[in-house]
């Protein structure tokens, strides 16, 4: 979805007082809104639902009439020598407060606040940074070269300070091609980051129903689409070094205002590149959701939904009971269990696979922790090797 993690509406205030220019105190009641607050009720916003057009490139752009949102890239690279390599860059905006309640622009006002990961895998390395930034939802949508933080679609640009995500060129960005990545952090050996260049070989393509991705029976959900064919090629520095590096990314676009069911702890969320050059995304969530009168427990199985993609861009929703996952093995992270090999079935596409992390130490040590990593793809039976992909797990 990625589904993907986001930031606990009481958390992100509590840190960002001072950037918003308010001094009431606020409280979320964080114990029954779902996994970091997504599930929490969000009267006020516009919300995600079904028949609800997707339209492009004006949705490429911020929705600051939604609570949440995020533009989530992960790859699967190698570099000069050969060598794997795993990389991930996500902007996240959160609005405060509901549209109707929003103060007047001023220099100190701000009503949508934002967040962006990246990260760079490679073996036992897993490098990870995080900044915050600030905006009013009035100047991302008029004004955006006087915003710390933005999105917008044409030319497409998403940046938080000079980590950015942009068109190249001023041309027809509906299927987000030809788009330079830009993110570094650090100074001197300890700086690491990238520069790349993104070349779309496929069309988007929208999950659910027409882009909208349902996550609970009771029919919580997102606006929910990605661009899955994305070739890579740029350089890297890691350790104070730089090399090239090339290969496949995905980008997820999601948005809404109620994500989650309020009883779902978390999810577990996969994008898979499969050799023969289908592309699957599956997740479930956690918890209670998967028939609107379930009793489940808050680690039972849930909701489940997926999207089977075939080489030429046709996408099949897949059914929650057509989808199987089943943990393994776990590992020890951050001082948690947690699933590093699973089992995936999904009869109808006769998909019998394993899919596992070559590396467990993939937690993501940011405001919102999470675990975020490569993983590679084999037959279930012969276990002949069949892809890659990412694996995205929070609630742990």
């Amino acid at each position: 979805m990625s589904l993907r993690r986001w930031l606990n509406l009481g958390l992100f205030i509590i840190g960002s007082l001072t950037l918003y220019g308010c001094g009431e105190e606020q409280q979320t009641d964080t114990n029954s809104a779902g996994f970091a607050g997504l599930g929490q009720a969000a009267d006020g916003f516009q919300h995600a639902e079904p028949n609800q057009a997707v339209r492009f490139p004006q949705d490429h752009a911020a929705h600051p009439d939604y609570r949440i949102e995020w533009w989530y890239l992960t790859a699967n690279l190698e570099d000069a020598d050969g060598e794997p390599l795993g990389l991930q860059w996500t902007l996240f905006r959160q609005a405060l407060i509901p549209p109707s309640e929003r103060p007047e622009p001023t220099p100190w006002a701000a009503d949508q606040l934002w967040m962006a990961h990246m990260a760079i895998s490679q073996g036992e390395q897993h490098q990870v940074a995080e900044r915050f930034g600030r905006s009013h939802s009035q100047a991302v949508l008029t004004a955006p070269n006087d915003s710390q933080a933005g999105v917008i679609a044409s030319p497409f640009h998403a940046w938080l300070d000079d980590w950015q995500l942009k068109a190249s060129e001023e041309v027809d960005n509906a299927d987000f091609n030809d788009l330079t990545l830009t993110a570094y952090s650090g100074k001197d050996a300890s700086r690491f980051g990238y520069t790349l260049t993104l070349t779309a070989e496929g069309p988007l393509i929208f999950h659910g129903e027409e882009g909208f991705s349902q996550k609970a029976a009771n029919g919580q959900g997102s606006m929910y689409y990605s661009q899955p064919f994305w070739q890579i090629e740029g350089d890297v520095t890691l350790n104070g070094e730089t090399t090239s590096v090339s290969g496949r990314g995905w980008l997820d676009r999601e948005w809404s205002s109620q994500l989650l069911d309020a009883r779902q702890s978390g999810w577990d969320w996969f994008s898979i590149h499969l050799d023969d050059g289908h592309k699957l995304m599956a997740f479930q969530l956690r918890g209670a959701g998967a028939s609107s009168d379930d009793n489940e427990t808050e680690q039972g199985a849930g909701y489940r939904s997926g999207t089977w993609i075939s080489p030429q861009g046709e996408a099949t929703l897949l059914a929650t009971d057509d989808i199987t996952l089943t943990p393994l093995a776990t590992s020890a992270v951050a001082g948690r269990d947690v699933p590093t090999r699973w089992r995936l079935e999904i009869p109808s596409v006769a998909i019998d696979i394993n899919i596992e992390a070559p590396h467990a130490n993939r937690w993501m040590t940011t405001s919102v922790p999470y675990w975020e990593g490569e993983v590679v793809v084999n037959d279930r039976t012969s276990g002949e090797p069949l892809g890659e992909g990412y694996l995205e797990m929070t609630g742990y």
